[in-house]
């Protein structure tokens, strides 16, 4: 019998979605130690602190277990102490991240892997770094050729601007995009940031409100009523294959930050009550949104589906999903009939076949 593999589960990360990332990483190892995988593969947990300090398995593990981060406290990072990686890094035959949000899923510590010459699960710099900035993300989609909704790119310094400029800008957006529309921080997860504006005064106080976030702000226009809200999760590399599809149900306007992580707020329905006919349009276009950002491994495509019209606008996609026991892209694999120790197992093989495909190609 062959060793096994050595995975390295690195979750925490320096964004604010540093406690989901240490629950999607607890529900990942229990998955890759489950009975099927067992003798597949040794779990190694790294842990990156929230300052950027890396913590090796006697430490991670103690975090996977309690659930809960270490603490900080406010004295300034040596910046050599950065690149102090635990010893045990050099043993990892393939990487497992689980971070979310920026500084995780955003190509920047895909970047680093890449470096390590090892093997690693999900996207490469490419497709991580378009599937963060929801504007890049949005122009490949619409090279793509593929359905959005209509939006409008803003920056910082045009609503930090010139108190001149900044009541012609609202002008131009309430006469593109009309009411309601959307303001979102094109850099971030979650549900962060974003605000509804039904008004000048919201459309106002939103802006100013994700300039806080990033310097780079995307307003949307609304996909018609109350569109309803379905995703589709996407698994493989250059022929990707597509889930059944599941649904958010929820009593709020929008699906928002408080919707989101509130228990009970929200429902996911899998799958999602919807005519054949819508159901093979979803899975058509999350693998085309899929292959338009060069994804890899796994992805969950988010759509809006105006029922009156039978329009179907492209959300976003997130090439790191949530694996918590919870998270929609696990569940929907095993609604289409892929537990979950079967899926990490795929992932894995998905993340070797790429890098071995990579090297040969040097």
């Amino acid at each position: 019998m062959s060793n096994p593999l050595r995975i390295g589960l690195l979750f925490g990360g320096r964004s604010g979605e540093h406690e989901v990332s240490i629950r999607s990483a607890a529900a990942a190892a229990r998955a890759l130690q489950a009975d099927s995988n067992r003798d597949r593969y040794q779990v190694l947990p790294f842990y990156l602190q929230k300052d950027g300090l890396w913590q090796g398995p006697a430490v991670a593990q103690g975090v996977l277990e309690s659930g809960q981060p270490l603490p900080s406290d406010d004295r300034p990072v040596d910046r050599a102490a950065l690149w102090q990686f635990p010893p045990e890094a050099s043993t990892v035959d393939v990487w497992f991240p689980t971070l979310h949000g920026p500084n995780g899923e955003d190509g920047s510590v895909q970047g680093l892997l890449q470096l390590m010459q090892v093997p690693w699960v999900g996207s490469g710099v490419l497709g991580s770094a378009a599937g963060m900035d929801k504007i890049a993300m949005k122009m490949l989609f619409a090279q793509a050729g593929l359905p959005q909704v209509a939006y409008r790119l803003v920056t910082r310094s045009k609503v930090w601007s010139n108190p001149c400029v900044f009541p012609k800008l609202c002008d131009q957006l309430e006469a593109d995009l009309g009411y309601p529309c959307f303001v979102k921080p094109a850099n971030l997860g979650s549900s962060v940031g974003i605000a509804k504006a039904r008004s000048r005064a919201e459309l106002e106080a939103a802006l100013d409100s994700a300039a806080s976030f990033d310097r780079r702000i995307i307003v949307e226009a609304a996909a018609g009523g109350k569109p309803r809200e379905v995703e589709c999760a996407v698994l493989g590399n250059d022929q990707p294959i597509a889930s059944v599809i599941g649904e958010i149900t929820f009593e709020s306007e929008f699906y928002d930050y408080d919707t989101k992580y509130s228990d009970g707020a929200a429902d996911l329905v899998i799958p999602a009550a919807l005519p054949a006919p819508v159901v093979d349009r979803l899975q058509t276009m999350a693998k085309e949104a899929f292959l338009a950002l060069d994804c890899a491994g796994l992805a969950r495509v988010d759509f809006f589906y105006v029922e009156a019209t039978g329009e179907i606008f492209l959300n976003e996609i997130n090439t790191l999903p949530g694996f918590t026991a919870t998270s929609m892209y696990p569940q929907l694999w095993e609604a289409t009939g892929i537990p979950f120790p079967e899926l990490v197992h795929r992932l894995v093989t998905l993340a070797i076949e790429r890098h071995t495909v990579a090297q040969g190609a040097q």
